[in-house]
Formats: C-alpha cells, structure tokens, sequence
C-alpha cells in the first residue's frame, strides 16, 4: 500500500529532479570557451549591426592585455580583467556558513546546484537586481521547497542562498513583492506596455535600462519572474507571450525565455499530477481509516452488549 508521507517523498523527488534538469544546467555564458556573440565571426551582431571578424577585434592584442581589445565590450568592462572573482567554492562556504546546519539528504545536491547557478549569474559583470529577477527568485525557492520538512529550516535555506550569492534577502524579497502587487490587478497588455518602457513602473525602468544595453544579461530567474508575472495577470503560459514580452516588447532574444517556459510549463504538469495523485491516495487513507474506526466502533459496541448479556445472565443465575 502507497501511504501518504511515501507519496509526500516521491513528490519532492520529482519536483525536485524536475528542478535539477531546470535550474541547474550550465548557463552558456558560463560554458568553457564561450565568447558573446560581439566577438564571434558572424557578419551580424546581437543587435543585428554590422561586426568585425574575431582576427580584426583582436589584432594587436598580446598576452597581458585583457581587457584592453578595442572593442565596446572591452571598454565597458576592461576594467575587471586580472581582478579577483569569487568561486563557487566561496559562495559554497558562505552558505554553508550562514545555515549552521545539515540540509535534508534529499535537498542537498540540489540545493547546492542552486547555490552555484545562482552565484554564476550573480558574478557576471553584466547582472543588474531588478524586479523581475527577485519575483523569478522567490518563485522557484517557494516550489522548491514548500514540502520540505522543516518549515523554518527551509526558509533559513532561502536566506543562506541569497547571502551566498551577496545579496540581501529582505531586498530581494521586498522587490518580488513589489512587483507580484503592481502586477495585481493588470492584464498581459499592460505588462507588455511596461516592458517597452512605457509609464513610470519599476518594469518600465528596467526594461528601458535593458533596451539601452546591449550586454543586457538574461537569466532564469528573469524567464520565471516573467512566467510569474503570466500567472498574477491571469496570461495563459504560453510562447507567444513570451516571445513578445521578450523578443518585441523588450526588444531582446526571446530563445533562452521560451525554453525555460518550456520546461516550467512540464515541471507544473508533472506537479499538478502528483499533488492530484496525492489527494486521491489522502482521501482514499482517510476512508480506509474512517472505516477501521467504525469498524472498531461496531466492535466495542458488540463486546459491550455480550458484556451486557453476560452480566445480566449472571445475575438472573444467581437469583
């Protein structure tokens, strides 16, 4: 027989290996050898402007002078070439350091998956906090662990993973607030308006902030704060929506967003039919023992009726 704590564990073992597959696959920014597309051979840049081949960007350039390419990128973040750049291993040991405790054997490589996706995307020159980010940060850290164990433990995790990434988790939580309330209330419309940078909204800073950049970095967090925002304004989640919130709204490529919508969109399927099977299975434990305790019930009305008979039988026979 399936109980309901061993369904409980093999909900948190899917989510949560669902969430290994979404959250914890390498970033190609991050891949060895990856270069932006500003300094790749194809004849059109990310904006579709006209670029340089990889031989003219970098010619005259010797060994000791990174950061000095003549090249925008290269003027705009030259200046961090050769300084120091926290590892996973740091952001590993400030976790571990500010949670003070063992995380739970199912949680643990996942969470520290997490840790090191988070901190990668957060070193990035390139990473500004906004808005969007946060609510894609609170969203997945609350699927992720909603059925663990220890409540208040599980929320010590939250804090310990945004610490680790240097980030102060009642700002990044004051921000997702912030935006799931704006969002409240609104429809897909005017989510895109924001996102074109109409109107006076923390969504439309950011988003004219984006369209000036052209090393604006996309991240997950950003994809799920944007699938997030679908679900307060009542938009059906669908690549449509995220490709013109995306790739026509905020002007940049929608690709990354729509695969992470994807994937999002499969992890709340297999969820949704988890927590479905789960309430069938509770209900159906609730009915079997409802019955045993009728049963029971009926058993010890009997026993006190024969106890009944036999003490009257007695008393007739001593009569």
């Amino acid at each position: 027989q399936i109980t309901i704590s061993a369904m409980k564990m093999a909900y948190a073992r899917t989510t949560l290996a669902i969430f290994c597959v979404l959250l914890c696959s390498s970033v190609n920014s991050f891949v060895p050898g990856a270069v932006p597309k500003a300094f790749t051979t194809t004849s059109r840049g990310a904006l579709g402007e006209d670029t340089s081949s990889t031989e003219d960007l970098v010619r005259g350039f010797q060994i000791g002078d990174a950061g000095k390419a003549s090249h925008p990128f290269a003027e705009r973040f030259g200046h961090l070439a050769g300084k120091p750049v926290p590892t996973v291993s740091d952001a590993m040991a400030v976790f571990t350091t500010e949670l003070g405790g063992p995380i739970n054997t199912l949680y643990r490589n996942y969470m520290s998956d997490l840790v090191a996706t988070t901190h990668l995307s957060v070193v990035d020159a390139r990473f500004k906090l906004d808005g969007v980010w946060c609510l894609g940060f609170t969203t997945v850290t609350d699927v992720l662990l909603r059925n663990y164990p220890e409540k208040d433990f599980g929320e010590k995790m939250v804090r310990a993973l945004a610490t680790s990434a240097n980030l102060e988790y009642e700002n990044v939580k004051g921000q997702a607030d912030e935006t799931k309330a704006w969002a409240e209330g609104k429809t897909a419309e005017d989510v895109a308006a924001a996102l074109r940078g109409e109107g006076d909204s923390a969504i439309s800073k950011l988003a004219k902030a984006a369209k000036a950049d052209d090393y604006w970095l996309y991240t997950r967090f950003f994809g799920i704060g944007l699938i997030k925002l679908m679900e307060v304004t009542g938009t059906e989640a669908t690549n449509d929506v995220m490709q013109k919130w995306v790739k026509e709204d905020l002007a940049k490529s929608s690709q990354k967003a729509e695969a992470d919508l994807d994937q999002w969109n499969a992890l709340n399927s297999k969820l949704v039919m988890m927590e479905t099977l789960m309430k069938e299975i509770e209900i159906r434990e609730k009915k079997k023992m409802a019955d045993r305790l009728e049963e029971k019930a009926a058993a010890a009305l009997k026993k006190q009726e024969r106890d009944a008979q036999i003490e009257t039988a007695m008393k007739g026979a001593e009569e």
